[in-house]
């Protein structure tokens, strides 16, 4: 499931992501991107992961190839979460793209919101 979160501020997607997220998730999120993108701005993202279980197999690949067609407009990538594994997901984000992505334990939420936003 994901449940947007307002922040007031234009480029920046943030998010609770729970479950597990399948095509239609993954669709409504890019809708968000190209509302974005279409006023010629850069993204960045807020995602908070409480009992996130990750993605569908329809929804790992919409995310594959919504980050494929835009993956140059991404700014910086929060991930907020408190298991290991969405650590590396930072991680690998991190590496694999030319965005900025950071991990932060959900106890540092605020802080997060704080660096996605500035």
């Amino acid at each position: 499931m994901v449940q947007f979160i307002d922040t007031g501020k234009e480029n920046l997607i943030a998010a609770r992501l729970s479950g597990k997220l399948d095509e239609a998730n993954l669709k409504t999120i890019h809708q968000r991107v190209h509302q974005i993108i279409d006023k010629g701005q850069k993204m960045d993202f807020y995602f908070e992961m409480e009992d996130f279980e990750g993605y569908t197999l329809k929804g790992f690949w919409e995310d594959i190839k919504i980050d494929a067609a835009h993956i140059n407009d991404y700014g910086k990538i929060a991930f907020v979460g408190n298991k290991k594994w969405q650590e590396w997901a930072a991680k690998i984000t991190d590496f694999f793209t030319g965005s900025e992505a950071k991990y932060f334990e959900m106890k540092n939420k605020e802080q997060a919101m704080a660096w996605a936003t500035t």
